[in-house]
């Protein structure tokens, strides 16, 4: 059978076709006979264009796409889904991964508190902790800073930063004393703006566990 594109068809033709086929097969129900072909099976597609076609077998070409098969009365038998892509296919693993990582987050916010009061008194807790080490990397920080400045101001007696040319050169324990304090200043910095950036994170994971609890509770 050569496949048939009915999107090609003028509505007149259409209207013809589709009307004798209802005819025959009314008067094979009436006969009591089976409607003829009725056992046969045909597949239908799409071209590039969004045409539609029917025929007793599927071009190659089309093969890899979403199809359907239906019998002479036009009921779908079966339907076969595209040919997905690596890219759709990881994409789709992707979203399975998310949608689980959410059930999974659900669970543990049910199983975990019993009101959106438990979970801001935690949030409460972690971030006064990491307030207070804020507070004392800051003081160290303070330390360290006054201690260099200390180091600055002697070193200025010692060569290259005295500009008296008589001046000694600077002790090997006073340049290690301002590269140690130097490395530390830059370290406890470093700890400082780490410790923000993670009340910052930890504020908005709190407020989204808090807006997601109310949402599964039904809480307005």
């Amino acid at each position: 059978m050569t496949p048939v594109s009915w999107g090609g068809m003028g509505l007149k033709q259409l209207t013809w076709v589709i009307c004798a086929w209802i005819s025959l097969a009314a008067a094979a129900l009436a006969a009591g006979s089976p409607t003829p072909g009725s056992d046969k099976r045909f597949y239908e597609w799409i071209d590039e264009q969004g045409i539609k076609h029917y025929g007793d077998h599927i071009p190659p070409e089309y093969a890899s796409q979403e199809h359907r098969v239906i019998n002479a009365q036009g009921v779908e038998m079966e339907r076969t889904e595209a040919q997905k892509t690596p890219e759709q296919l990881a994409e789709e693993e992707q979203r399975k991964a998310a949608a689980a990582e959410r059930a999974n987050r659900d669970r543990n916010l049910l199983n975990s508190y019993a009101s959106v009061q438990e979970i801001e008194h935690l949030r409460d807790q972690r971030l006064a902790l990491l307030s207070d080490q804020i507070k004392v990397t800051g003081q160290f920080l303070d330390t360290l800073n006054k201690k260099m400045s200390g180091l600055r101001v002697t070193s200025t007696r010692f060569k290259p930063y005295s500009p008296d040319p008589k001046a000694p050169p600077m002790t090997d324990q006073l340049a290690e004393d301002l590269v140690r304090v130097s490395s530390d200043i830059i370290t406890q910095e470093d700890n400082l703006r780490e410790k923000r950036s993670e009340v910052a994170a930890m504020s908005r994971q709190f407020d989204s566990d808090i807006a997601r609890f109310k949402e599964l509770k039904g809480i307005h």
